[in-house]
């Protein structure tokens, strides 16, 4: 598991990466700004999206990361 350094550094590579600067910023504003339910964002966020695709995306994902470090 990555310690919470490099999970941030990450997170914020891949909104840059596929947000643009402006708009990973601006995301960032919007989650601190607003009061949410993170797991009920999440559960919005995937319900329409099979299991075994999520679980296959994420393993997709992992592989990844893992062969660029």
């Amino acid at each position: 598991m990555q310690n919470e350094t490099l999970l941030k550094r990450e997170g914020l590579r891949v909104l840059a990466e596929n947000l643009g600067l402006v708009s990973a910023e601006r995301f960032i504003a919007l989650m601190r700004r607003e009061q949410f339910d993170y797991t009920e964002w999440q559960r919005e966020l995937f319900k329409d999206l099979p299991l075994d695709t999520f679980l296959r995306d994420a393993d997709r994902y992992r592989r990844e990361v893992t062969a660029k470090a």
